[in-house]
């Protein structure tokens, strides 16, 4: 990790992050934890192997796959 207030370290995170609040958890309405823990999961797994990224077209998975 760099120094505190450099950015760049955290922009994946921050970008996952970002899509995760806009694309999933705003369009839905949770009445209990597990609910909500069950919808993040469910979006992980979409977003690693079903969601293609525009830059690569390919989903993060098969991305990984390829550089290995």
């Amino acid at each position: 990790m760099s120094r505190r207030g450099n950015c760049l370290d955290n922009a994946c995170m921050e970008n996952f992050c970002g899509m995760l609040k806009t694309e999933w958890i705003q369009r839905r309405k949770f009445t209990t934890i597990d609910e909500a823990r069950e919808a993040i999961e469910q979006y992980i797994h979409y977003y690693d192997y079903e969601r293609c990224h525009l830059k690569t077209k390919l989903t993060p998975h098969e991305k990984r796959c390829q550089c290995a």
